[in-house]
């Protein structure tokens, strides 16, 4: 998808600061953090969100879900836990058209959320 920033950051277009990389996946540090830890694992698929999901992509989910768990461990959240958000469309809080996992850790977080 040309407009699309997540898009361009898997592609290299624009600089991240990158966790994770594969194939499939690529996990970055979020620009604008709301707590000490927050990253977004994505696909490199456009995916635009969660309701949009065929059933070819069950397997992409799956390993995006894993591998956003297996970097809030190695980034020490296990011992306190973490947030794992997935936003859909413009109710449900989503501001980049691409499906994203954002995961918030490192302090108290409140419920419900703004």
């Amino acid at each position: 998808m040309n407009d699309c920033i997540f898009c361009k950051i898997a592609a290299g277009e624009i600089p991240s600061k990158k966790i994770f990389e594969d194939d499939d996946i690529l996990a970055f540090h979020d620009i604008t953090p709301q707590s000490p830890v927050h990253f977004l694992v994505i696909p490199k698929k456009h995916i635009r969100n969660i309701m949009e999901l065929g059933e070819g992509d069950i397997l992409l989910v799956g390993r995006l879900l894993n591998k956003a768990q297996e970097l809030a461990v190695s980034l020490g959240c296990a011992e306190k836990g973490a947030r794992f958000v997935i936003n859909c469309k413009a109710d449900g809080g989503q501001t980049v058209d691409h499906l994203h996992v954002h995961v918030l850790a490192g302090r108290p977080l409140a419920w419900p959320p703004g």
